[in-house]
């Protein structure tokens, strides 16, 4: 027995140890580094559930322990040991902590969530996300020099309720850029298009769907929501740091949806908008379609909250 343990203990060990975490990592408990004003709330919350969970786990297995090691039989030498039926102040217990530790986690979710999800009114910088069977397009929602329109009037972007609408910047002819699976970052030969945003500034991501659900991801954003058909969800970041990080949909949307990868190009305020520009003169001005027609429950949604 003492064999056998010293042998899972070293293995335990080995396990920890010869991983490619270094101890800067570890606080994160698996969560890449924040990029985003908003993300430390989210590690925040996902740290916390780990000591949660750890310091729960530490009560059951040391009482599992306990009753191993002071109520076995070698110990006591009793046959049957006294039976007890039910024990009040024990079954309390076990109703009410779990009933505590459950609304601790509710509060605090949704106190985040709240924060998260929150949209100003004006947003610095709106892209439309665009999810298909596979890959992504990103309709830049500003007025570029080069591109004449109107986001609020655009038929490509119909399915996007009014609410959403309103905070579109006037005259906004916008610019767009698809991807198909095989393109890729030309910087980092990444696969998946590359969606540009500026540093320091609040984006809002109005996310639509062409085909089935999807959801957009952008791993080091620790932020993803859902790509509904038929349904428009937002969120809003603010990037705080540049750089080019990975992006995928973490939805398992059919056969290639290993494929539908994108990357996120982090620049500052005025390589972002020489972008936009760069996109115009390659002729990408206005908008693709956003997706399919609202749903009808999307459509009393929106006269609800107006």
């Amino acid at each position: 027995m003492r064999r056998k343990l010293l042998q899972a203990l070293t293995a335990g060990l080995v396990l920890a140890t010869a991983t490619g975490c270094t101890w800067e990592d570890f606080p994160r408990l698996g969560m890449p580094t924040p990029t985003t004003e908003e993300a430390p709330r989210i590690l925040s919350l996902w740290q916390g559930s780990w000591a949660a969970a750890l310091a729960v786990g530490v009560l059951v297995w040391g009482l599992i322990l306990w009753s191993a090691f002071f109520h076995r039989r070698s110990r006591t030498k009793v046959e049957v040991p006294p039976q007890t039926r039910y024990n009040m102040p024990i079954e309390a217990l076990y109703t009410v902590v779990p009933l505590i530790v459950v609304s601790v986690f509710f509060y605090f979710t949704a106190r985040d969530e709240s924060e998260l999800l929150k949209l100003e009114k004006k947003p610095d910088v709106t892209v439309n996300v665009v999810g298909f069977q596979w890959s992504w397009c990103f309709n830049y929602v500003e007025n570029v020099e080069g591109s004449t329109g109107d986001a609020k009037t655009s038929k490509e972007l119909d399915p996007i309720p009014d609410r959403y609408k309103e905070a579109f910047p006037a005259d906004a002819g916008g610019v767009y850029d698809c991807g198909i699976p095989g393109t890729r970052n030309p910087q980092t030969n990444n696969p998946g298009p590359t969606l540009w945003l500026p540093e320091g500034k609040r984006v809002r991501f109005v996310l639509t769907s062409r085909d089935v659900i999807h959801s957009f991801w952008v791993v080091p954003f620790l932020m993803k929501q859902d790509v509904i058909p038929g349904h428009t969800n937002a969120f809003e970041v603010t990037p705080n740091r540049e750089g080019t990080f990975l992006g995928k949909c973490a939805e398992l949307c059919g056969v290639d949806h290993s494929r539908m990868l994108f990357n996120v190009k982090v620049v500052s305020p005025e390589r972002y908008e020489q972008h936009l520009k760069d996109l115009a003169k390659k002729g990408q001005t206005g908008y693709v379609p956003a997706g399919i027609e609202q749903s009808g429950p999307e459509k009393n949604r929106e006269s609800n909250i107006l």
